[in-house]
């Protein structure tokens, strides 16, 4: 399928590892321009180097998300050296994991500032261009526990639902401009947060994270924990043009772990 996305160009979140890698892979397999930014330098310039490799224009900018300085600075950098943004894909790191007892407001301000307000902030930037354009997709990466809570994920559960709340107005917001407005929902897919968390799982439990992942796997309906290539197709997908019918959406990629209706 052609996706229509050649020449586009593309800003990426904490695109040198992860989902934003996997991300940033499949839209530069589609001919998209890609900006990817991320705190690791020597990450930064191996995925940037990966990406070349595809034959597309990169740019990779070491930025924390934390600091709307460091956003703007991002998205000038972009459009001088790549030109109009037309894709942006937001992605943050998962808050503190602890249960509610154990937090602090000072655990909620930083929530915020990783998990939404960068999200709100980079959006903010890319809009009035992709107005101009007439076209434009945004997804944001989040995660299952916006549908389903997770204990321990305290923060990242009640964020990640506001972070679809902002997926849907957003949407009918900008509908009429040509823009689609999704959320991603993946579920256990093998990264770095995901071991994080295994780890901090199985200390609670007494198991060992190989334990706690190989329990993890044999309750998703597939039978295993995903691959972030599986994640990046999807929102590629997502940011096509076959998919311009289809905003406001928050779609789970969990190999059928949450069953509920809503």
């Amino acid at each position: 399928m052609e996706l229509g996305l050649r020449g586009k160009v593309a800003m990426v979140a904490a695109g040198s590892k992860g989902l934003g890698r996997a991300a940033a892979h499949a839209l530069a397999a589609e001919g998209c321009a890609v900006s990817i930014c991320g705190r690791g330098r020597e990450a930064l310039a191996a995925t940037k180097a990966e990406l070349a490799a595809l034959g597309v224009p990169v740019l990779a900018t070491p930025v924390d998300v934390t600091s709307a300085e460091d956003l703007v600075r991002w998205h000038q950098a972009t459009e001088a050296e790549l030109g109009p943004v037309a894709v942006l894909i937001t992605n943050t790191g998962g808050p503190k994991a602890a249960e509610f007892a154990n937090l602090t407001d000072a655990d909620w301000c930083a929530g915020v500032d990783s998990t939404l307000l960068n999200v709100v902030r980079m959006t903010r930037l890319v809009l009035p261009g992709m107005r101009a354009q007439q076209w434009g997709r945004i997804v944001h990466i989040t995660s299952l526990v916006a549908k389903q809570p997770y204990p321990l994920l305290t923060i990242s559960s009640t964020l990640r639902a506001g972070l679809s709340g902002l997926t849907r107005t957003l949407a009918l917001e900008t509908a009429r401009d040509g823009i689609t407005v999704n959320a991603l929902l993946p579920g256990h897919v093998m990264t770095d947060r995901q071991i994080h968390l295994a780890e901090v799982k199985a200390a609670a439990s007494g198991i060992t994270p190989e334990e706690h992942l190989a329990k993890q796997a044999a309750a998703i309906p597939m039978g295993r924990i995903g691959r972030p290539e599986e994640v990046g197709a999807v929102i590629a997908f997502l940011c096509s043009q076959p998919a311009s019918y289809l905003t406001g959406q928050s779609l789970l990629v969990d190999g059928g772990l949450v069953q509920g209706t809503f």
